[in-house]
């Protein structure tokens, strides 16, 4: 699990394509600082496995079923990805929880810039719309961001300096691809309201 508070920007250094997958390497010598074989990173988002480590880089498997649902499969050599270790028990709950389960990719839409934030507009995908809310939270690119504003089919979020230097949505433009992955507790209060109207027919 993780919270959507990103740690490091890191640097793809290679990727070797497979049939049905790929292998990314990624620099980022903070999160490998203490990465253990089979331990879990963010990376833009997404929960992957590390299979190998230094001091410096980390590789992952990433599944053809993962390239297709999240813009990993859009990254290249030299891209910069948003980067996240698993939550320690003991650590501050700083963001939302996160589960690194996207739930779909959406395009840039519109950037805002203000005296010191930027308001980021982006598409909102149909299937997702319900569990999205004003002021509500949602996980752009492995970022734990708070909807600032929501349309029929587009949400906003205000970026503050920290996002903007920290992570890759200061250098995000219209058009380009994030992941989303909702409120997985809009999703669980989904599922229970449906089984009790369910059990009321039922009774």
């Amino acid at each position: 699990m993780f919270t959507g508070i990103v740690e490091e920007l890191g640097t793809v250094t290679a990727i070797e394509h497979t049939a049905d997958a790929a292998v990314l390497q990624i620099e980022g010598p903070l999160v490998v600082s203490d990465a253990e074989h089979g331990g879990s990173i963010s990376v833009n988002g997404v929960c992957l496995t590390v299979v190998e480590h230094d001091e410096r880089t980390f590789s992952v498997d990433v599944m053809a079923e993962t390239l297709h649902r999240s813009s990993l499969g859009d990254l290249t050599p030299g891209a910069r990805v948003n980067l996240e270790r698993a939550m320690a028990a003991s650590s501050r709950f700083g963001g939302h929880v996160v589960q690194g389960h996207v739930d779909g990719t959406a395009r840039v839409i519109a950037r805002t810039p203000g005296e010191r934030w930027e308001v980021v507009r982006i598409e909102l995908p149909a299937d997702l719309a319900r569990y999205v809310v004003e002021k509500g939270s949602i996980t752009v690119d492995g970022v734990s961001l708070t909807v600032s504003a929501i349309g029929a089919d587009w949400f906003e979020v205000s970026l503050i300096p920290t996002t903007l230097d920290l992570t890759t949505l200061g250098h995000k433009r219209p058009g380009d691809v994030v992941n989303l992955e909702v409120d997985v507790l809009a999703k669980y209060v989904e599922r229970l309201l449906a089984a009790r109207e369910t059990e009321g027919v039922r009774a």
